[in-house]
């Protein structure tokens, strides 16, 4: 009882091998549906050649030539995951044998490692050397954010909480606790080389504010004149940094999105935003990027009071002439006044969280 916490810790720490109680589990196999036994298990290891500025590296396995965030295709799919260490060593034990994608990701970098077509065989360690290649598309002007599958770095996300005991994060405390307008009197302008994330990027996109669980009940489309639905970004370049490119891409990681579907994966006939349209303009009216966020990639993210959900990415490649030399700006959109029905005391304003974003010229 008078144990101190590094005492209990490393008691506990004993038991987190997935071998130590093996044999029991194995006696009684038969009576649970689903597990597998140590006879028809392998194991996985992997050497990974980590991009520069790679950290805090994960391995997952999961259901074969899919996103491992889509296991549920397969419901009788299994999913496993490691740590990779700091010499680039990752080993899984104890994986039902079958055929896996390998996926690794890593904070810092953009994008990620797939592999399919991973065989684990029973009683077997299957091995494998990999170099993940980050993803590139020429020279990189600007990133805003950390790729690290998170909204946590932008406004009211992992920063401290003073006003509740512990200082939780503040994305913790429910999202009715923060006024947009207030926060951001002028809409969302984001200035590259001047602005700090932390405090001129809030940490959800809404296509509007207000309504339900929020001190501001009605629900407000513009802020300072500005429409609370248009974000925009201003950067600088020069003609030497246009000269002799062709090719602009601009990449956008969410880490989450919240559709007519919210948290269901469900398409609802009665709602106009079940499949969301997110538009990013490059200086012209004419020079539109669009994508469209499906409802079966919805989280209701940000209204469960979190940072960090089902993660997407878009890459944009269009003509390096769309900008300037000089200050040119980009117009992130959401649809106008985009809502949803909502049973629960949550927002019904649609809305995106931002991971991380790149510009590159090539």
């Amino acid at each position: 009882m008078n144990a101190t916490l590094p005492t209990l810790k490393a008691d506990a720490t004993q038991y987190a091998n997935a071998s130590w109680n093996a044999a029991f589990y194995d006696s009684i196999s038969k009576y649970v549906p689903g597990y597998v036994p140590t006879s028809g298990r392998g194991g996985f290891q992997a050497k990974v050649n980590l991009p520069s500025g790679a950290s805090r590296p994960i391995a997952v396995l999961s259901v074969n030539s899919a996103k491992f965030q889509d296991n549920t295709i397969d419901p009788k799919a299994y999913q496993y995951w490691g740590e990779i260490d700091s010499n680039g060593n990752v080993a899984i034990p104890r994986v039902k044998a079958g055929t896996y994608r390998l996926t690794i990701y890593a904070d810092g970098v953009f994008g990620w490692f797939i592999q399919d077509n991973i065989v684990i065989s029973a009683s077997k360690v299957t091995t494998n050397n990999v170099t993940w290649i980050p993803d590139s598309a020429g020279t990189e002007l600007w990133r805003i954010g950390t790729p690290d599958k998170s909204a946590g770095e932008y406004r009211h996300g992992y920063a401290p909480d003073p006003n509740h005991p512990n200082h939780p994060a503040e994305h913790r405390i429910f999202w009715g606790a923060y006024d947009f307008t207030k926060d951001f009197p002028n809409g969302v302008r984001y200035t590259v080389g001047q602005s700090n994330p932390a405090t001129d990027l809030n940490y959800i996109h809404w296509s509007v504010f207000g309504q339900i669980a929020n001190q501001n009940p009605p629900l407000l489309n513009t802020t300072g004149g500005k429409l609370v639905s248009d974000w925009k970004i201003f950067f600088n370049l020069t003609s030497a940094q246009l000269a002799q490119t062709t090719n602009a891409t601009f990449t956008i990681q969410l880490a989450g999105a919240k559709t007519a579907a919210g948290n269901t994966d469900e398409f609802n006939a009665t709602e106009p935003y079940n499949n969301v349209v997110h538009t990013t303009i490059v200086n012209d009216v004419a020079n539109v990027l669009q994508w469209t966020i499906p409802y079966y990639q919805s989280s209701s993210c940000g209204g469960r009071s979190w940072v960090s959900c089902y993660q997407l990415e878009q890459k944009f490649t269009f003509p390096s002439s769309w900008l300037q030399a000089g200050v040119n700006q980009l117009t992130l959109r959401l649809p106008e006044n985009a809502t949803d029905y909502e049973s629960a005391v949550l927002p019904t304003s649609i809305y995106v969280q931002y991971d991380a974003l790149r510009m590159e010229l090539q």
